[in-house]
């Protein structure tokens, strides 16, 4: 068991000395002999802390402890190990030593959802496993707003992983532990006990998952790069009859996920799923993957692509759900384990995020595809599509006459 000293924990814990003294006093740490500490001790030093900024008193907090109705033992807990305590370096130091901008090291703590650091603060030591990457980056020339924006996403997107597991947490572990009639001490332990079982089996699921989808996405950028290299040879072939990708995204989304919670937003999807996978069979085509916020298609018949996405916006308009919008292309795709990539999933991904609530938006080679079907099409003019070089005729489909 790793043990520390009184001074070893008050920089740790990032507390002062005297609190660490004040805890002693009042019960809330035990020192073990020899006045040492443990990993436990340095989490309740730093916890206690933070609650009691929060507003919770320091004394009613010891006084609960004494009377047996709070334990902040279950931070012993091996599930609890994985949270870093402070390193001996602070942010200056660090900025001077390694070279990088005491900005860009301001976002690292940001991306670990903790407030900006002062100079003099104390990096954790789990925000030092960062700084190796950002030292390869810049050498290699990435710009530094770059690297920011990529620390910023992966902040983001693991905190709405970590805020969903808690959730998740509470409302399957720990509220069924209170009902069948633990007291909360009792809770908090059986559930560090549980997490101690269950967290070490999470972080290989996640990584896997994470590498799963680097490969589909590394694999998706890799297509369009031969694809253009075709181009630009004279070499890539146009397709006689290619068929079309979709998008179609339900405008309000994320809103209606912050409004409304995860829970009513897997409402939707279900409906939506329910709604839209029909009509694309219906059409000849079929649903590829499932995007939370929307769904991507695969019709042989670009035509019959147009007529299905026509018949899901108006059904999700008569079945009560917040309105939808398409965009289709047409051209060559490659298929790659249950998955379509190329410039025309990319494109019809961007063709989308012009496209107005309600409306179905096609490029012009769906339009050339598509001159035997029974639809209408409006151009409304050459448009810029992020990512994508140059611009692109757009046209609005409408049921025909």
């Amino acid at each position: 068991m790793v043990e520390y000293s009184r001074q070893e924990l008050v920089w740790r814990a990032g507390v002062d000395r005297d609190y660490v003294d004040r805890l002693v006093e009042l019960g809330i740490l035990t020192p073990r002999p020899g006045d040492s500490f443990s990993q436990g001790d340095v989490r309740r030093a730093r916890w206690v802390q933070s609650f009691e900024r929060a507003g919770v008193p320091l004394e009613g907090m010891a006084d609960a402890i004494r009377d047996g109705a709070l334990s902040f033992s279950y931070l012993d807990a091996t599930a609890f190990d994985r949270f870093a305590g402070l390193s001996n370096t602070t942010f200056r130091e660090l900025s001077e030593r390694r070279g990088v901008a005491p900005e860009l090291l301001n976002v690292v703590r940001e991306a670990f959802g903790f407030a900006e650091p002062l100079p003099e603060d104390h990096v954790r030591e789990d925000e030092m496993a960062v700084i190796p990457l950002i030292d390869a980056l810049l050498s290699c020339g990435v710009r530094p707003v770059m690297i920011e924006r990529l620390l910023r996403i992966y902040g983001d997107s693991l905190r709405r992983i970590v805020e969903t597991e808690t959730d998740w947490y509470r409302t399957e572990v720990e509220l069924p532990l209170l009902e069948g009639g633990m007291t909360e001490v009792e809770m908090l332990e059986a559930q560090a006990d549980l997490g101690s079982r269950i967290t070490p089996l999470m972080e290989p699921a996640l990584l896997a998952i994470y590498r799963g989808l680097q490969e589909h996405s590394w694999s998706k950028s890799a297509v369009e790069d031969v694809e253009s290299v075709l181009e630009k040879a004279g070499l890539y072939r146009a397709v006689h009859r290619p068929p079309a990708v979709s998008f179609l995204d339900i405008t309000g989304y994320t809103r209606l996920t912050e409004e409304q919670g995860d829970e009513a937003a897997a409402d939707l999807a279900a409906k939506l799923a329910a709604l839209v996978r029909r009509s694309a069979q219906d059409h000849g085509g079929q649903p590829v993957k499932w995007l939370g916020d929307g769904v991507m298609f695969y019709f042989p018949d670009p035509g019959r692509c147009v007529v299905a996405a026509l018949d899901m916006v108006k059904g999700v308009a008569a079945n009560g759900l917040p309105p939808a919008r398409v965009g289709i292309h047409a051209g060559p795709v490659v298929f790659q384990e249950g998955d379509y990539f190329g410039r025309t999933v990319n494109i019809a991904a961007r063709i989308v995020e012009n496209a107005r609530p309600g409306e179905v938006l096609v490029s012009r080679d769906v339009v050339e595809a598509a001159r035997d079907t029974p639809v209408a099409f409006t151009e409304i003019g050459p448009v810029e599509l992020k990512g994508v070089s140059g611009s692109l005729r757009l046209f609005a489909a409408n049921q025909g006459i």
